[in-house]
């Protein structure tokens, strides 16, 4: 079967069809996310961050797929419970909620708010609702307001040993593009800029050519478990979201410095004792401070598979697609789950389940259909490009 085969229809018969069937909450609205392997509801709190990446991937769905009016009421769903039920009185979105939507964990980071972002924008395309559109600017600028110290009061580090995170200026290099429809212009442009800036010329290591987690203020490396911290998914990612930037302006030569990226980050991370990526490592090869580092994840392969195969496409570069073929031998044999359905999330080192849910706080309906998307679309191209 050719690839874009297999990712289309392991999407639209699988996947979609899992998340349809048993996460609806058609009593308070929303999604449930903490389903068990046969995907029974075993928790009924929800999680904002994973709300807006339900309603995010049913728009995306609605809009880039089919014109299906199911798609678009399910994520309706998701957008009305974030709307009534996920935001605080300044604007900020709660991390999680009872299931009839009593505020359950305060708005203590803006990660939530970022995938609010993304479905309220998403959603106010493919339904033409402008009190959404507003909501999804309006959103967008208050992250801005919080990026230089985004968890505000929660924030537990004293000042004593400064570092900035990875994360934001990851996020907000696809933000950016989810939203560029309903932005100004410069806007969506100052924005790209400096999160290649951040992301290419601060996280990434000149000399390893490694992403680090965490950098002191002035980019520089601080020998400490969080200065050390690689967190070779969140790099794989980035890199994606790089190559889409680079594409929006026709830079080849960010589309070749982000495939490098890629390649560097699995040489690193592959396990080559048991296969697979590990989830935390330490640049020096010390032991990490987190006790779960040689879990393997499913949104960290899943990434990497995207990355490969838009890196593929884009270069051709042989390299490229013996580290896909590996990567999609590894991930198609050990989360896939077609006898119930969906992807597990988490498994132990040697390659084995070691939760068997297939949601729960962290894992809901986003990292498996997107991946399944963004590689039918690249293998689509590489395909036809072949023929």
């Amino acid at each position: 079967m050719k690839y874009s085969k297999l990712y289309k229809e392991t999407l639209l018969k699988d996947i979609i069809p899992f998340w349809e069937k048993h996460s609806i909450d058609n009593l308070y609205g929303g999604y449930f996310t903490c389903l068990d392997t046969k995907g029974n509801v075993y928790d009924t709190d929800k999680f904002m961050w994973l709300q807006g990446r339900q309603a995010w991937t049913f728009s995306m769905l609605y809009n880039k797929v089919k014109k299906n009016e199911s798609w678009l009421q399910i994520a309706k769903n998701g957008v009305d419970f974030l709307r009534n039920h996920g935001i605080d009185s300044r604007g900020n979105f709660y991390f999680s909620t009872t299931q009839d939507g009593k505020p359950l964990v305060k708005a203590y980071n803006i990660f939530s708010d970022c995938f609010a972002a993304m479905a309220f924008s998403q959603y106010a395309l493919a339904s033409g609702d402008e009190e959404v559109k507003e909501l999804a600017i309006k959103t967008y600028y208050n992250i801005l307001k919080r990026k230089d110290n985004p968890k505000g009061k929660y924030e537990k580090t004293t000042d004593a040993r400064p570092l900035k995170g990875f994360s934001l200026p990851m996020i907000l290099s696809n933000l950016v593009l989810e939203l560029e429809d309903i932005l100004p212009a410069d806007e969506v442009e100052k924005t790209i800029d400096f999160s290649v800036n951040e992301v290419m010329e601060v996280f990434l290591d000149k000399k390893s050519g490694l992403i680090y987690e965490n950098v002191r203020p002035d980019g520089s490396h601080e020998d400490s478990y969080n200065g050390r911290l690689l967190n070779p998914g969140h790099g794989i990612e980035a890199m994606w979201f790089m190559m889409d930037i680079a594409i929006r302006k026709d830079d080849q030569k960010l589309i070749e410095r982000a495939s490098q990226v890629i390649v560097n980050i699995l040489e690193y991370s592959w396990d080559e004792k048991y296969g697979g990526l590990y989830y935390f490592m330490d640049v020096k090869g010390y032991p990490p401070q987190q006790l779960e580092w040689d879990q393997k994840l499913w949104w960290v392969h899943l990434e990497s598979l995207v990355a490969l195969s838009k890196a593929y496409e884009l270069t051709k570069n042989p390299e490229i697609k013996k580290w896909y073929d590996k990567i999609h031998n590894y991930s198609w044999s050990h989360f896939s789950n077609p006898k119930n359905g969906e992807w597990f999330g988490y498994l132990n080192r040697q390659g084995e389940v070691l939760l068997n849910l297939k949601g729960g706080k962290w894992k809901g309906c986003f990292h498996v259909p997107r991946a399944m998307y963004q590689c039918w679309k690249s293998f689509e191209a590489i395909e036809k490009s072949i023929q």
